[in-house]
């Protein structure tokens, strides 16, 4: 881990940097819209509209770095991050917040992708796994950073939005002078949606809805909590406990992925969390229970997305499961397109209670889903299964097929050392036995 680090932390410390910038905007934006006038439906559709610009710039990005390089294309969408960031307090009109969004949402996309395929050409085979477990870690560091940062000044100045600017500006820095070559970008076979949702119904429908509640979770938690009537205080500390809770709740649910029928513990999940959201929505809960609705609800949806991918692969040779990875990460694409403006419009219908409706009943939706599909299909023997591995929603195709990867070549050698261990055991039971068979009399 040591050498991973040590060899990518330029980019690792860039990542943090790009993290913190865009976690202080997603918030700061839900909190500036309410000082501003800004309604609820409106809100929803700035909201929205970043995951929008993200959709479309994981499409473009890879054509944009085939045509000019690497390099270009990072500097360039981290030079459109930092205007955009700095613009939002001087064009204080929500149309032109629609279109900043975009904007960004594309530019963040971009960077992600290259960033990632830069680390994923740097790492060896042996190495791979551990870089992007680091990278995800970091990501997860700099978004719940960015919520401490949030009490430095006050939303409704200019402060706010200029200290993520330079943040993102330093994190090409590192990135850029760094000595690492650019790599090969290289296009994935694709996989039509229609054969992907008959390998997998589940996945393609639990993606779908799981967009919907992350868009729902990060892109209004700041809109619901200004709403509320919460403090800034309050809404960055509820934002920064979505995010811890996904951190923690990673390692048992990978655990139990490996142990169990996929399906059962992805019904078993959702339906804990549809139970928390509705009765946080029809609840008046005082702060400290909803940082635990915010625990619950955001620890399940986290490793909810890469239980998905993971319950996918198992039905998936292994080399179809780049192409669909990618067509998963299109469809819960276009489910984060729509959250927040669902949100938006139920929350100006019934007040803040539809947020936590909202996502109460998605996943409610895939409970009930995986439920039936568990009467259309046999269950995979848990031996059969692939591995479990972390992943984050605004990772990449080919990040996401490299963590997978890692992880099921890991699974791979484990098995086969367990393998030649009970081969050996065997063996020296059978010596045993014949040494014994020897001195009897």
């Amino acid at each position: 881990m040591i050498q991973v680090l040590a060899a990518s932390w330029p980019l690792l410390l860039g990542v943090m940097f790009l993290m913190v910038g865009n976690g202080v905007q997603g918030t700061l934006l839900g909190i500036r819209g309410g000082i501003e006038g800004f309604s609820t439906f409106q809100m929803s559709l700035v909201m929205s509209a970043y995951f929008l610009g993200f959709l479309f710039g994981s499409r473009m990005t890879p054509i944009m770095i085939r045509r000019v390089g690497h390099v270009r294309v990072f500097a360039a969408l981290g030079s459109l991050i930092s205007a955009v960031l700095v613009l939002y307090p001087v064009l204080v009109q929500w149309q032109s917040w629609i279109l900043l969004r975009v904007l960004i949402g594309f530019s963040f996309s971009g960077v992600y992708i290259t960033a990632e395929s830069w680390l994923n050409n740097s790492a060896t085979n042996e190495t791979r796994g551990q870089s992007l477990s680091l990278y995800m870690m970091m990501q997860m560091i700099g978004i719940v950073t960015a919520q401490g940062l949030m009490n430095v000044a006050s939303p409704s100045g200019f402060t706010l939005f200029v200290i993520p600017s330079v943040l993102v500006s330093l994190a090409f820095t590192p990135i850029l002078l760094s000595i690492a070559p650019a790599p090969v970008f290289e296009t994935t076979k694709p996989l039509s949606f229609r054969d992907l949702y008959r390998i997998s119904p589940l996945g393609c429908i639990g993606v779908f809805l799981l967009g919907g509640v992350f868009s729902a979770l990060f892109g209004m938690a700041s809109v619901w909590g200004t709403q509320q009537g919460l403090s800034v205080r309050e809404i960055s500390t509820f934002v920064g406990t979505i995010y811890v809770g996904g951190m923690l709740f990673q390692y048992p649910i990978g655990w139990a992925s490996d142990r169990m029928d996929r399906r059962r513990l992805i019904v078993g999940s959702t339906a804990v969390g549809a139970v928390v959201a509705v009765t946080a929505a029809f609840l008046a809960l005082p702060f400290v229970a909803l940082l635990g609705v915010a625990l619950i609800v955001g620890g399940i949806s986290n490793p909810l997305y890469s239980l998905l991918i993971a319950y996918t692969n198992d039905y998936l040779d292994k080399e179809d499961m780049p192409a669909a990875s990618a067509g998963l990460i299109f469809i819960n694409g276009l489910g984060a397109i729509l959250g927040p403006v669902i949100t938006g419009w139920i929350m100006s219908k019934m007040g803040p209670g539809g947020f936590f409706l909202f996502i109460g009943v998605l996943m409610a939706l895939m409970s009930a889903y995986a439920i039936w599909r568990m009467t259309r299909r046999p269950s995979t023997p848990v031996s059969d299964t692939g591995a479990f591995a972390a992943v984050i929603p605004s990772a990449s195709a080919l990040a996401v097929d490299a963590v997978f990867e890692a992880a099921v070549e890991e699974a791979e050698e484990i098995s086969e050392d367990a393998s030649e261990a009970d081969r050996a055991a065997h063996d020296a039971d059978r010596t045993a036995d014949r040494a014994k068979d020897h001195v009897d009399p």
